[in-house]
């Protein structure tokens, strides 16, 4: 495969995590947090479909075939976090879960 394909996968996989990083420390909102988690995961992702591109065998895309299944449960836990925060402070603001109190 040609190189330039390789390099345009891993900047663009990079891109996307560094827009995640940036997202879940800028933000506050639970909601936003956690979809820039999911930006940083499918930007790593992209970066190993890449790198198994450039080395011409399939790892990279298994290994990213269970990443993509990691991501999927951690959704659904995430979510279920997120409304059970909700329905206990009637926020979702990160600050507000700052403190535990116990």
């Amino acid at each position: 495969m040609d190189l330039d394909v390789t390099h345009a996968y891993v900047l663009t996989g990079g891109l996307l995590f560094a827009i995640g990083v940036t997202g879940f420390l800028a933000r506050r909102n639970l909601i936003v947090m956690f979809l820039a988690t999911e930006l940083m995961f499918q930007g790593v992702i992209l970066n190993l479909v890449g790198f198994g591109v450039r080395r011409g065998d399939l790892h990279g895309q298994a290994f990213a075939l269970f990443l993509l299944v990691i991501a999927a449960v951690e959704a659904g836990v995430a979510l279920g976090l997120v409304v059970l925060l909700f329905r206990r402070k009637g926020t979702l603001d990160a600050d507000a879960w700052a403190t535990m109190k116990g």
